[in-house]
């Protein structure tokens, strides 16, 4: 069986934590952040955690499944 290329996207985006999960970043957070509070830039900037049912997909992109 041949091997699985990664998608160049998804290896950009995604990194896996040591327990398997998948680490993302948020969205809105590159621009207009003006009218955007200081909280809410703050909390934009940390990593968060992608849902269970995309994890799955992503880590097929990745090449992992």
């Amino acid at each position: 069986m041949p091997k699985v290329k990664t998608k160049s996207a998804a290896k950009k985006r995604f990194t896996l934590t040591g327990t398997g999960k998948v680490k993302r970043h948020h969205a809105y957070h590159s621009h207009i952040l003006t009218k955007k509070s200081k909280k809410r830039k703050r909390n934009l900037a940390y990593s968060a955690i992608a849902e269970k049912a995309d994890a799955n997909n992503i880590k097929q992109m990745l090449g992992l499944r």
